[in-house]
Parts: C-alpha cells; structure tokens; sequence
C-alpha cells in the first residue's frame, strides 16, 4: 500500500513515527477519553452526573498483545501494549465510559465461562426423606464438616450448640452465613456443623468454605460458577506470618534507640 504522495511527502503525519497506526490507535482513544471527561464536566455542572455500576467483566477479555499487533499490522513492545491498555481501563471506568462502548468493545472478546469440572456429589436422603448434602472446609488450622438439610427453617448448630451461642461475634456469624445469602437461600435449609482447631474467626470461614461445598448440590450449573467466581469455592491459603529472628515479631522491628 502507498503511504506517500509524487512530492515523496507519507500521507499520515505520524508516518515517522515507524509506527502509525499504534500512535494513531492512542490518539484516537485518548480522544475520545476527553469527549467523555468533557460531557462528564457539562453533567457534573447541571448537577445531573449518573451514578457509575461497576462493570462485570466476567466472560471477556482485552485483545491479547500479538491479536492487536494483527489488527495493527505492526509489532509492539510490552510497554506500548500496557499503555494501549491502561488507557482502555481509564475510559472504561469514566462514570460516562458507556457512550463509547462500541468502541471499547471493538478491543476485547468474549471467552465462555469455564465451568468447575469438580464432580458434584448428587443429593442424598435421611431416614425421613430429606435431602441433605455435605462439604469440608479448612481456614488455617481449623478444619469443619457441614450438613446442610433442605426445607429447613435456617437452624445452625455448631458442635451441639446454637450458633448464636457458638459464634457470639456478628462478624463470624455474617461471614459462615454468606454462601446462603449469596445464594438467596437463607432461612431456605437447616445445617449441622463439627469443626475443630483454630480459634473462631478461622472456624467460621472453615465452615464457610463447607456450607458452599455442600449447597452446590442444591443450585444449578451456572449458580456453582457465579460462587466460584465470587470465591466462594476457593480454599483461603492464608496464615499467621512466622516470627523472623532478628526482630519482634512477623513484620514489627524492636524500637530503635540511639544509646
């Protein structure tokens, strides 16, 4: 393709450049990041500025380095591709990002949802026809097994005892009830708990960890997928940080005196 004139002059002023269609690509979005910043501003001053959702970006993807090198018909370095892609990010947070869609989208792809490929253990039934399922969990040292009951009436028990006894911190309490309210189903099953080790904190997330292992037997495919990408599924790897020699604990050094 020519890209110059008989006078010998390229057609684009960016011909020199050794890349012109990456800086002209640049150009062209950061334009359109001011279009938007400058309609935000004229909303903001008559006091009409929507209120940015969050995007859900589950399910696509930006265009990987060598697809926008094809579409670009010019290599790029890693720095020349972050930028490219950083500025993408900053316009697509702009609380009026969504009038450039369209163009936003032109450089991601949809990949589809990659369902959990951990066998679900089928429902089982108790001597009274319930439907039941168990789970196992872990959080640092402490370890628990959930049964979680349907057409329950939202009963917990942990080790014999009423949850409220058991876990009398509200933050416990939230954090080993937040696989039903998740999934909507608090009050909806009954659950029987044992768990051992660690202190409370560390067992209620254990048990957290148990209850959603044992609801994915009650919800569909595509509910088990929404839990694991909200994390629901994912064992949490963290624990106490050792003591380091040297100091006075994990990160804390001893106070430093000049005699």
């Amino acid at each position: 393709e020519i890209q110059w004139g008989e006078d010998g002059r390229p057609f684009h002023f960016l011909f020199y450049t050794g890349k012109q269609s990456y800086y002209s690509l640049m150009h062209e979005t950061y334009e359109k990041l001011l279009n938007v910043q400058k309609y935000q501003d004229q909303l903001t001053a008559q006091d009409h500025l929507p209120q940015k959702e969050k995007r859900n970006l589950v399910g696509s993807r930006w265009l990987t380095k060598i697809e926008l090198e094809e579409m670009l018909l010019e290599k790029l370095s890693d720095d020349e591709y972050s930028r490219f892609i950083q500025l993408l990010q900053k316009l697509m947070m702009l609380p009026c990002g969504d009038i450039e869609e369209k163009y936003i989208q032109k450089f991601s792809k949809e990949v589809p949802v990659q369902l959990q490929k951990v066998v679900i253990e089928p429902l089982k039934y108790d001597e009274r026809g319930v439907a039941f399922s168990t789970g196992e969990g872990t959080r640092k040292t402490a370890r628990a097994t959930a049964v979680v009951y349907d057409n329950g009436t939202g009963k917990i028990t942990v080790n014999g005892i009423d949850v409220l006894h058991y876990f009398p911190v509200l933050q416990d309490r939230e954090q080993l009830l937040f696989p039903f309210q998740f999934l909507d189903r608090v009050g909806k099953h009954d659950m029987v708990c044992t768990v051992s080790g660690g202190g409370r904190s560390a067992q209620a997330g254990a048990i957290r960890l148990a209850s959603a292992k044992a609801l994915r037997s009650f919800v569909t495919e595509k509910e088990v997928e929404f839990m694991r990408q909200a994390g629901l599924l994912t064992f949490d790897p963290r624990v106490k940080e050792r003591k380091k020699p040297g100091q006075e604990g994990a990160r804390r050094k001893f106070t430093w005196k000049k005699r």
